[in-house]
């Protein structure tokens, strides 16, 4: 009679292992090392797995000694070693978290790991999803030239690593679409903020973004627009003359509206032209200086807050005379005031002689 074959533990281990381990298993197992490019890990009767750097989810700290779920990529590879992935295995898991989280409406907690021009990257249990530019809130959205591209990067990539508060605005797990707001995550506290503020308001902020068109402010995640015209009593021809993005500052609430504040600076300081109109009575003689030239006439500069219009039909004797013949830009000249106007703020001149 033939021996009978020697059956050792690790044959009856390897075989139970390859019975058991099939693609897409969720085994548990302890870490055995941690290297730069990969982690392996003890899954006990089943062998020894190997996780490459690319199957570790973001931000995932690990040591040796530690357990860990991870799911079966390949049973076994040529080196004897089951392919499993800590990603995957998280990102199974994290669809179901989602789902409650989605059905909660529950506020969580984000950092991005990247960003590109259209908005940030973000990672929740295991599943990679995105934080539009438009669902950003004020505090964080990135203001900046339409025009500036690399601005608007800068802005994003000075977010990522930050921790963030946000909804999920919208999922599919079917077609792996998950999308973050970071204004719906505020947007409970903003409705009680808007509620307790009126127009007349002095409130302080702090300048998010300079256009040409004047500045955006945060007023405690509520955004508010100072338009140039409300920068300075003085005329603004650049708002980045007057204010600094990071900069503080005071502001008079002008209006309200179901998402943003009309502000303005120059309503909480005193106005200049009441006290410089004084001096510039009807039918005195002044000089100025043309700061615009228009079909109708030109503007002239008085005093540092005071300018006024000389019309078209004032330039002389003929009711057809061209200002851009008559006028040339930055030029002074002698003018005779027809009128002062101190209720809407307006100065009437004229080259006629008397």
């Amino acid at each position: 009679m033939a021996d009978a074959k020697t059956v050792t533990m690790d044959d009856l281990l390897k075989e139970e292992s390859v019975k058991s381990l099939a693609a897409g298993d969720v085994v548990d197992g302890t870490i055995l090392s941690v290297k730069k490019h990969e982690v392996l890990v003890d899954l006990g009767p089943l062998g020894v797995g190997v996780v490459p750097r690319r199957e570790i989810g973001f931000g995932q700290q690990l040591e040796a000694g530690e357990p860990v779920t991870a799911s079966v990529v390949e049973t076994e590879m040529e080196d004897g070693y089951s392919l499993l992935s800590l990603r995957k295995a998280a990102k199974d898991r994290g669809w179901d978290e989602i789902a409650r989280v989605v059905e909660s409406g529950d506020v969580v907690e984000i950092s991005p790991y990247d960003a590109n021009r259209g908005g940030l990257l973000i990672e929740l249990e295991g599943v990679r999803g995105f934080l539009p530019v438009s669902q950003l809130s004020a505090e964080h959205y990135p203001r900046v030239g339409s025009s500036d591209k690399d601005g608007i990067l800068q802005r994003l990539n000075a977010l990522v690593g930050k921790t963030m508060k946000v909804r999920v605005l919208d999922v599919d797990r079917k077609t792996n679409k998950l999308i973050f707001s970071e204004k719906e995550a505020i947007k409970d506290g903003l409705s009680e903020r808007f509620e307790k503020l009126k127009i007349g308001d002095k409130v302080k902020g702090v300048i998010t973004g300079v256009v040409d068109y004047g500045a955006f402010v945060n007023v405690e995640g509520i955004e508010g627009l100072i338009h140039i015209s409300e920068i300075s009593w003085e005329r603004v021809n650049n708002p980045s003359d007057y204010v600094k993005v990071g900069q503080s500052v005071d502001a008079k609430i002008i209006a309200i509206d179901k998402e943003r504040l009309s502000l303005s600076l120059k309503q909480l300081q005193e106005d200049p032209w009441l006290k410089e109109v004084d001096q510039f009575g009807k039918g005195s003689e002044v000089e100025g200086t043309v700061t615009r030239i228009t079909p109708f006439g030109a503007f002239v500069q008085l005093s540092p807050s005071v300018e006024a219009l000389v019309h078209v039909s004032e330039l002389g004797e003929s009711e057809s005379a061209d200002p851009e013949k008559v006028f040339k830009l930055n030029e002074r000249k002698m003018f005779r005031v027809l009128d002062v106007d101190k209720d809407s703020r307006k100065i009437s001149l004229s080259l006629k002689k008397k």
